[in-house]
């Protein structure tokens, strides 16, 4: 696993991009952007939870390659879950067509959690080198943990698309990152200690 290139994972990240991309510059369907508003922000929030679930499964299989692998390319997936959110921001305004339109829904909850979740994820993917890492020190960490507001607000935005008839997809995608944070609280924190020798 050690050995996979991370150009092949970059290969495989953005195809869907690619694809999508090239449907939507080349299709004579009238509503093509509007067709792929929901796939796009649908993969962003699958690829957000696949980077959050990283450090809990890495606690749960120490001795496991594949986690370890993930860890080593984390960075890679947030900044693609930022890319896919991007794509799906852009399609979204396209299929609106005006300011005005974009305006007037951006007081439905669906929306500007939607909205918020995206504002947030900007200064996470932008501050994602390594560079960035080194001047900030301890505030980069900081800054990073704003991706749990990005992903709860993901989960609204998703939940809440449907006017809540049909949340049940969001909540069975965010149940094994729930879980597996709820173990990492619980091993961190609660789990039963040998008493230290005084």
């Amino acid at each position: 696993m050690s050995r996979f290139s991370p150009y092949w994972l970059w290969a495989l990240l953005t195809t869907p991009a690619a694809f999508w991309t090239y449907q939507a510059l080349t299709s004579d369907n009238a509503r093509i952007f509007h067709r792929l508003v929901h796939p796009t922000g649908e993969l962003s929030a699958r690829i957000l939870i696949i980077t959050m679930m990283i450090t809990p499964l890495v606690l749960l299989f120490r001795s496991a390659a594949f986690p370890r692998w993930l860890k080593k390319n984390r960075r890679y997936f947030g900044v693609a879950a930022f890319g896919y959110a991007a794509l799906h921001t852009i399609f979204y305004l396209v299929d609106k067509g005006s300011t005005a339109t974009v305006l007037s829904e951006l007081s439905r909850f669906y929306i500007w959690t939607g909205w918020l979740a995206f504002v947030v994820f900007i200064p996470l993917a932008l501050t994602s080198m390594n560079y960035f890492q080194r001047i900030m020190g301890r505030w980069w960490k900081w800054l990073q943990r704003w991706t749990y507001a990005a992903a709860v607000l993901t989960l609204l935005h998703w939940a809440a698309l449907h006017n809540w008839r049909s949340p049940a997809a969001a909540i069975v995608h965010f149940t094994p990152l729930a879980l597996l944070e709820a173990y990492r609280i619980w091993y961190w924190y609660l789990r039963p200690r040998k008493p230290t020798a005084a």
